[in-house]
């Protein structure tokens, strides 16, 4: 029964909130390292007005996409909205966007190209005729 209340004490001792210190100095005992960055290259980044201007150079437009919404070139293509049976009759790919009427995967299956480049949202893949499994890219 004493080593329970022994314990005990100990535990709530524990569980005291530490004296408030300079935060700008080191505890005692506490090792402090700098850390040198000046041989450290930054990263590389490419500045958006590049990475735009590279995208208008092919027709393109910067447009926010995906679930973080990340700004990525986004080509609209010459021949969305024609009928197709695989991607190759496409600039991109032979899709069913709407999924409540998409095929069921490996059925017979006529699509139409895609309006752009975006690789995101839901649709079926039509390939040599026949449609691919749904997917969701977001």
């Amino acid at each position: 029964m004493k080593r329970l209340i022994v314990i005990a004490a100990l535990l709530a001792a524990a569980c005291q909130p530490l004296p408030a210190e300079d935060a700008g100095s080191p505890t005692s005992g506490q090792v402090v390292t700098e850390i040198d960055t000046t041989d450290v290259p930054p990263p590389v980044r490419v500045p958006e007005s590049a990475a735009a201007a590279d995208c208008m150079a092919r027709g393109g437009e910067m447009r926010p996409q995906g679930r973080m919404q990340t700004l990525q070139c986004v080509v609209s293509y010459a021949d969305a909205g024609k009928r197709c049976t695989t991607g190759g009759d496409c600039l991109g790919d032979c899709r069913v966007e709407d999924v409540a009427a998409a095929p069921a995967a490996g059925t017979t299956a006529v699509g139409q190209c895609q309006a752009d480049s975006s690789r995101f949202g839901c649709y079926t893949t039509v390939e040599n005729g026949r449609a691919e499994a749904t997917i969701c890219v977001d």
